[in-house]
């Protein structure tokens, strides 16, 4: 076909619990940029893709994250058509993987131990999260506080009947709680990300405990770096003492308070991407 063509691939509504229309949204509104710049873009389902043989698109963006459609998009970028975020990225973002490629790379991440769901578990440094190893919050009970031993383990339980095999505890950590967005792989002079926004979250009362943006900037980045993505999100807290600490790295967020411009951002970088554009 005469014209550029690519995919956009929604995130799976039981991956998306209670943003179910900012995430579709978000995607939408980028293919809309994209088709300004050339492109001709089909929005589909994870299950749609899979449904469509033989098919090759000029580039694939993607919020789909179960680990069968990734698979499946991995075969479809090893043949040369380029993803954003790559399937390996995505599939990095796994709670078990992130904490491995994390403390790699040296990045301000949150104290985090990989734990069997059943079993006896020494429960110190209370209180402490108890979530899902593999992907994020899908529902109730996926993340969980546990301000004390029997909460921790009743969380482990539950997950074990759900199936779930491991989980990730983690400590309370005081302070701000920050939220921030970065699109572009590289980076600026100062060590940012291409594109990057950071807000405090609503939802908690800011003590306006020390943030230093531009490490909060570069500290991102390097989490982003070691695990391939490109569009991302995630969460961080300033602590009392001034110390940043990572506390999720997440594909491709929904950009709520900044859609419109984060939309034309990711339209004009997966342009350069699929046109051939170096990374």
């Amino acid at each position: 076909m005469d014209d550029p063509y690519c995919w956009g691939i929604f995130r799976e509504l039981a991956h998306s619990p209670g943003r179910e229309g900012d995430d579709a949204e978000i995607l939408r509104l980028t293919g809309k940029h994209l088709e300004t710049r050339g492109f001709r873009v089909d929005l589909k389902s994870p299950e749609d893709v899979i449904g469509t043989p033989d098919a090759r698109p000029l580039g694939v963006f993607l919020m789909c994250e179960r680990v069968e459609i990734l698979e499946y998009l991995r075969d479809l970028e090893l043949r040369g058509t380029p993803h954003v975020n790559a399937p390996r990225a995505v599939l990095n973002t796994y709670r078990e993987r992130m904490i491995a490629l994390l403390e790699e790379a040296n990045a301000p991440f949150v104290e985090s131990r990989v734990v069997p769901t059943t079993g006896a578990h020494q429960l110190d440094g209370l209180p402490v999260w108890v979530k899902r190893a593999d992907v994020h919050n899908t529902q109730e009970g996926d993340v969980t506080f546990a301000p004390a031993a029997d909460g921790a383990r009743q969380a482990l339980a539950a997950l074990a009947a759900r199936g779930i095999p491991t989980a990730v505890i983690q400590p309370q950590v005081d302070g701000d709680l920050v939220k921030f967005y970065g699109i572009g792989a590289g980076a600026r002079a100062d060590g940012a990300p291409p594109w990057f926004r950071w807000f405090y979250h609503k939802d908690q009362r800011v003590a306006g405990y020390p943030l230093d943006a531009a490490r909060l900037a570069r500290s991102v980045r390097r989490a982003a770096t070691a695990l391939g993505l490109e569009v991302y999100g995630g969460d961080a807290i300033a602590t009392p003492t001034g110390e940043l600490v990572l506390l999720d790295l997440n594909a491709w967020p929904s950009f709520a308070l900044y859609r419109e411009e984060a939309a034309e951002r990711i339209a004009a970088y997966l342009a350069l991407r699929f046109a051939g554009g170096s990374r």
